[in-house]
């Protein structure tokens, strides 16, 4: 009806203005806008099939706009913390990266705390230990410990990373819901970082979530360096979807794409995303994004932006990987909500607590954190919450 009556308007408008501009000299304007008003002659027909191209062409512009702002208007109503931050049901924390690069050992029980308030605020998947060598990464010995201490909840999955079959029965045996493997798309990396080749891990994994879909555990992989080597340089795109496609064969319940050492671009997360999706279709995909070079948070939105559901972050913005040069923490979680927050996505994370988490951690390690939030507040201004 609307249509009908948009056409209906600009033919009125048409015929209005035709028959009264200035008439030129030729004799085919003169007949056409002379007969404009008689029904069945050629003029007729002739404006008619205009207006009726019009009018298809404004409505189809119209519609698609309505179609894009109600697709922008659904991105998913939650978030998560790396803590995963699930942009629809608060889901992913990365609290295992965000302190495993700390230079002293935090304490079990500040650990468990750091992760309860999380919880509080909203965080409902925490990746909360690595299951690894102690004796390279010694801020994870405890791993079991902190599993143990945590208390269990409704909806709420501790993820333990693995990178072999005896981390992973260790995160089995500590109780945790899921697991998530990495992958290095660069050799160099992955041999540096579980001394093994990408092939290798590949296959490990593939053993590692046989084993996880059999105890009933979630199980998810990442493809880590997916933008850049320390080691090798740039990565092929095409290496990237290589293994992927590879891990995929392990049926993961979603597979992530890791800027290890910060140095993507939002235009080459776009570009990745779009190759993904179109050789994994329907695969749930998740985004790590690191803020060495400032990029972070324009990834996690053009990653957004591209369809990606979930991603990852750090309250305070700390960690890093301890094998990859120079290598600084994830994005910031608080900092994170606060751009989805402004742009109409849903969270379910409380802001605020994220906030006071932020300085309360800068409290735990005698020195300030990477994030902006925690230094500058949120926007407008809301009563704080104490630490």
């Amino acid at each position: 009806m609307a249509s009908f009556v948009v056409l209906l308007g600009l033919a009125r408008l048409i015929i209005f203005l035709a028959r009264r501009m200035p008439r030129p000299k030729s004799a085919i304007w003169r007949y056409a806008v002379s007969n404009i008003h008689r029904p069945g002659s050629a003029a007729a027909s002739v404006i008619l099939a205009l207006v009726l191209g019009l009018t298809l062409f404004v409505t189809l512009a119209l519609t698609d706009r309505s179609i894009s702002a109600e697709l922008r208007s659904g991105i998913p109503e939650k978030a998560p913390a790396f803590f995963f931050l699930d942009v629809r049901n608060a889901e992913l924390a990365a609290f295992r990266e965000a302190l495993q690069k700390e230079p002293g050992v935090v304490p079990t029980a500040t650990k468990v705390e750091f992760i309860e308030r999380a919880i509080a605020a909203g965080v409902r998947r925490l990746e909360v230990a690595s299951f690894v060598n102690p004796k390279r990464v010694p801020q994870m010995a405890d791993a079991e410990d902190v599993l143990k201490a945590l208390p269990r909840r409704e909806g709420v999955h501790y993820v333990g990373l693995v990178l072999n079959r005896k981390g992973f029965d260790r995160a089995a045996a500590a109780g945790c819901t899921e697991i998530g493997m990495a992958v290095v798309a660069s050799d160099t990396f992955n041999q540096r970082n579980q001394g093994v080749s990408t092939r290798e891990s590949i296959d490990a994994w593939l053993e590692i979530a046989a084993a996880a879909h059999a105890a009933g555990i979630r199980a998810q992989v990442t493809v880590s360096a997916a933008f850049g080597c320390p080691f090798e340089g740039e990565i092929a795109p095409e290496r990237v979807v290589e293994v992927a496609i590879a891990c995929s064969q392990g049926h993961p319940h979603e597979v992530a794409i890791a800027d290890t050492i910060g140095v993507g671009v939002p235009s080459q997360v776009t570009d990745l995303v779009g190759r993904l999706k179109a050789a994994l279709p329907g695969m749930p995909l998740r985004g790590h994004f690191h803020n060495t070079r400032n990029t972070g948070l324009a990834n996690a939105y053009a990653a957004v932006e591209a369809g990606v559901r979930v991603l990852d972050a750090s309250i305070g913005g700390i960690g890093g990987c301890p094998f990859a040069p120079a290598a600084t923490g994830n994005i910031p979680t608080e900092d994170l909500v606060y751009m989805l927050r402004r742009m109409g996505v849903a969270t379910g994370v409380d802001l605020e607590r994220l906030i006071a988490t932020g300085r309360w951690l800068q409290d735990q390690l005698g020195r300030n954190v990477p994030g902006l939030l925690v230094k500058a507040g949120s926007f407008p201004a809301q009563p704080a919450v104490a630490a």
